[in-house]
């Protein structure tokens, strides 16, 4: 990779001042013929949380055998505002809900039932469900609203259930991922704007940008649709923003650095992005490989993402550095209005970055030490970190759903709102149930169906517990101990709960096995791009001690910001995955251009002369790739609001402490051993030039 073979006339044939609208063209057209491939591919559905061969997921199966597999429960529950007890009227008022319900729904509504302490009631409604969650969606909606059109004087009334909440999950979403776009393009701009400050430049790589995530958009779901794919589209928007823009401002950093040697800003151009396509290629490399290890999750959202992601960030790559060029070789120097660089004129920018990273080369111990331990002391928040969020907890913003099982789980047994659902053979269907009903915590177990051909039953089983709560989640392994012991039942345990603990395995097993494969190429590719061991092997200690530290600290912030002790499942896994890979583009851009100046001045010269000459635009990287997680805030889940907190404070530390302070200062405690089992050839054409090399270049 360090030898990456570039043809030679490439560079010059995207600048040049014909080869630059050809290019242009070429790129319009490949655009225009791939968005009219996929213009009209949409995202797949699902939105399955744990793995396809778990229990839950061969209940599941089973249970979509039985002739009411499309009905569902749900649960209408009253209370009174001022917390008082239900009276004869308002139970009175609550019954004439049912007929309307029922006109509603096609089915037959329960209800309503009081609880012991008489303060509150419960409709039971069965729903047909729809083909996907939009449909479901919609039959909450129109519930919700016949029972709004027909209030009770002073009782709140609330759906809940499963598809209750499976809806609000969907609705919350509604215009989400306009406002997510939207929300990240504006910070994307602001930042640009306040980096380059130029009010041409910075809309150059935005539009580039732009339009490969619009390109991303359509391939990825193309991709989805084929593979069979679950992912998350705004957190690959995410992505293609946030990896396209680093990409852009280092090219464009370097750009700048070659117009204060060159009067012609096309070659200067062309040997920015010879120089820069190494570490570009290197640091989008390593991301994608780090996504492509996902492909062996076994939980289907999870492994979705990474492969879709792994497609936008290709994409973003060759935006970047093949419309990108084209775009600013048009425009010219006159881009960067009103500071145009000019050859032969001095920048006052890098002198704060050269301090810095002179201070720490000379000192290393000190600088070390002062890092490790900021780092050491946020790595503390993982200690009583918990793992798992219920679904009322899941909500960064309150929905009825959760409201509902609030009251719900306060009178009557929280285990009403989304029973357990055992699938047995029929003729051990008794044997089962009596089982179930026998164990600690069960309420009541009932068989409530058979399947066309009498082969299969379904029990529903009525726990104590909420929910996930890990009352309800020890529940369900009891149930499965129990029941598989009884012979020729060949019973499989379901339901919410039973999908909760499985998805939680699920996680946990995924996190063990591709933390070490996320690792493992990072590993490679420094290794390959420095040709050295010892650096590689530091480096990627360094980024794991760094991504323990935002994981601890982002956990601890998340029960200050979100009111959650615990990360919901795929956050340690994600968040790990994205802060090691993203960290190690970073480590990209700072070594190596430190080999680069190494091979002229030294091992520890080279560290400063890189901190001087990159630290602007890391950090410039670094700000807007923490900012674009940060917009996953405005997502309504707390799940994604946690991988956005986690994630941008991991960059920031990374960017500001690891890459500035403890990076520099392993290489002033090292110095040429750094780059064992080679060493450093020193170019002895340039030596005499750096003795000269004027204050270096950055973007401010």
């Amino acid at each position: 990779m360090a030898h990456l073979r570039i043809p030679t006339r490439l560079p010059e044939r995207l600048t040049s001042r014909r080869g630059a609208w050809i290019s242009l063209a070429i790129v319009l057209v490949v655009f225009v013929a791939l968005f009219g491939a996929f213009g009209r591919a949409t995202a797949p559905a699902g939105n399955d949380t744990a793995p396809p061969d778990s229990e839950s997921a061969q209940a599941s199966a089973l249970l979509a055998e039985f002739p009411d597999a499309d009905e569902q429960s749900v649960l209408v529950v009253g209370s009174r505002a001022d917390g008082a007890a239900l009276t004869a009227q308002d139970l009175a008022s609550i019954s004439e809900l049912v007929p309307a319900l029922d006109g509603q729904t096609g089915h037959t509504a329960t209800g309503p039932m009081p609880s012991e302490d008489g303060r509150a009631a419960v409709i039971i409604t069965p729903i047909t469900v729809g083909s996907d969650n939009a449909e479901t969606a919609q039959a909450i909606k129109d519930l919700r609203a016949i029972i709004a059109d027909q209030p009770v004087q002073g009782v709140d009334l609330q759906v809940t259930g499963g598809p209750a909440f499976g809806a609000d999950v969907t609705s919350s979403f509604d215009g989400a991922d306009f406002t997510l776009l939207l929300v990240t393009i504006l910070i994307v701009a602001v930042l640009l704007i306040a980096t380059y400050r130029s009010p041409v430049l910075w809309l150059l790589p935005l539009l580039v940008v732009a339009f490969a995530d619009q390109l991303a958009n359509k391939v990825t779901a193309a991709v989805g649709t084929a593979l069979e794919l679950q992912f998350d589209a705004g957190i690959i928007s995410v992505l293609v923003f946030g990896a396209g823009t680093n990409y852009a401002l280092l090219l464009i950093s370097r750009y700048r650095e070659e117009l204060l040697q060159s009067h012609d800003h096309r070659a200067a151009l062309a040997s920015a992005w010879r120089k820069t396509v190494p570490a570009i290629l290197a640091s989008n490399l390593t991301v994608v490989l780090s996504l492509l290890t996902l492909a062996f999750a076994v939980i289907p959202g999870t492994r979705g993402l990474g492969i879709s992601s792994a497609v936008g960030l290709l994409i973003a790559l060759v935006a970047v550095l093949f419309a990108l060029p084209p775009v600013l070789a048009v425009c010219g120097r006159k881009a960067f209005w009103p500071f145009v660089p000019q050859p032969g004129s001095a920048a006052k920018h890098g002198k704060g970055w050269r301090a810095v990273a002179s201070y720490v080369v000379r000192r290393p111990l000190v600088g070390l030490g002062a890092g490790l331990a900021l780092l050491a002391v946020m790595a503390t928040g993982l200690f009583g970190t918990q793992v798992g969020l219920s679904q009322v907890e899941k909500f960064r913003v309150a929905s009825e759903s959760a409201v509902g099982l609030e009251v719900l789980s306060e009178h009557f047994p929280a285990g009403e709102s989304q029973p357990i659902l055992i699938v047995a053979a029929s003729s051990q269907a008794q044997s089962v149930t009596d089982a179930a009903a026998g164990i600690d915590g069960v309420i009541r177990a009932t068989i409530t169906g058979r399947t066309s051909d009498g082969t299969w039953s379904r029990i529903m089983v009525t726990g104590e517990w909420a929910p996930s709560t890990p009352e309800s989640l020890e529940l369900v392994t009891d149930l499965r101990d129990a029941v598989h012991d009884i012979d020729g039942a060949e019973a499989q345990v379901g339901g919410a709960t039973a999908t909760d603990l499985d998805a939680r395995t699920g996680n946990s097993r995924d996190l063990l096995v591709i933390a070490p494969l996320v690792l493992a190429v990072s590993f490679v590719v420094l290794v390959l791009l420095l040709r050295s061991l010892v650096a590689p092997l530091l480096l990627m200690l360094v980024n794991l001690v760094s991504a323990a530290a935002a994981i601890g600290a982002g956990s601890f912030l998340s029960g200050i910001l979100f009111k959650q002790d615990a990360l919901d499942l795929q956050v340690p896994l994600l968040s790990f995955m994205f802060l090691v890979a993203l960290g190690i583009d970073y480590t990209i851009f700072l070594v190596h251009r430190a080999r680069a100046e190494a091979q002229v001045v030294g091992t520890r010269r080279g560290m400063v002369n890189a901190v001087a000459h990159t630290g602007g635009v890391i950090t410039s990287a670094g700000i807007v790739l923490a900012a674009v997680f940060a917009a996953l805030g405005v997502l309504p889940l707390v799940t994604l609001g946690q991988l956005g907190l986690i994630v941008g404070l991991g960059v920031l530390v990374d960017t500001l402490v690891v890459r500035t302070i403890i990076v520099p200062s392993l290489f002033g405690l090292f110095g040429d051993r750094m780059w064992w089992p080679r060493s450093i050839e020193r170019d002895v054409d340039q030596v005499g030039e750096a003795a000269h090399e004027e204050e270096p270049v950055l973007v401010g």
